[in-house]
């Protein structure tokens, strides 16, 4: 049974910084995209950053492009996303996934319960 945990998130000032984690179990990262995606009140999924499968690349949406840092560590099967001069429309609950592009689509793959992120000017 897959299961994704993530934890890190927070209230800061515009200009903070978070890092989330993501706890993996019952996969093998290699074998998904994994990655971040965010939904606000009211708005749609926003997929934000994510490894290729097997993890030799990464790719960014323009919102967070050089504020945002995705990394994994294989062997504790955790993301990580390192967010930076957060600004007030990063207000979001953060979610990791895995089969990224099926979550994203809503086709299937998996998410966790997600992780509040809240940012203050």
């Amino acid at each position: 049974q897959v299961q994704l945990v993530e934890s890190g998130g927070g209230s800061v000032q515009a200009g903070g910084s978070l890092r989330l984690s993501c706890t993996a179990s019952g996969l093998r990262f290699d074998d998904y995209n994994m990655g971040w995606f965010r939904q606000a009140p009211g708005k749609k999924r926003e997929g934000l950053s994510w490894f290729s499968i097997g993890g030799g690349a990464t790719y960014y949406a323009d919102s967070v492009k050089g504020r945002f840092t995705i990394s994994r560590d294989g062997a504790k099967n955790t993301l990580y996303l390192q967010m930076s001069n957060l600004k007030p429309e990063d207000t979001a609950i953060y979610y990791c996934a895995a089969d990224y592009w099926a979550v994203i689509h809503g086709t299937g793959g998996h998410w966790g319960q997600g992780t509040q992120v809240t940012v203050s000017s």
